[in-house]
């Protein structure tokens, strides 16, 4: 299986926009795509402007399938406006356990 962890530093003032779009994009990929296992956003204890996604494909052909999705697309305009100049970080990461979330 392939996994994202994304952190994303917000423009503080962009908070709850930023929050929205992040809510209905991670449910959206776990309901509406047969490929997406996981899709948690986390938010960090200490510093209320770093929020981690943690995402679980199938493969990468699903990943790639999900940036290709309407709702994807909302959650990069949303991420334009929202995260802060160089405040995401992907790392591509391969999952090891469990085996299988479903």
């Amino acid at each position: 299986m392939f996994a994202l962890i994304v952190s994303l530093r917000i423009r503080p003032e962009k908070r709850e926009p930023f929050l929205r779009a992040a809510d209905a994009n991670s449910a959206a990929s776990v309901r509406d795509e047969p490929g997406c296992l996981r899709f948690d956003v986390v938010a960090d204890q200490a510093d209320p402007d770093h929020f981690f996604y943690y995402e679980v494909y199938r493969n990468e052909a699903a990943f790639d399938a999900h940036k290709r999705t309407p709702h994807y697309a909302r959650w990069r305009e949303a991420a334009a406006e929202c995260v802060a100049e160089g405040g995401q970080q992907n790392t591509r990461c391969t999952t090891l356990f469990p085996k299988d979330y479903r």
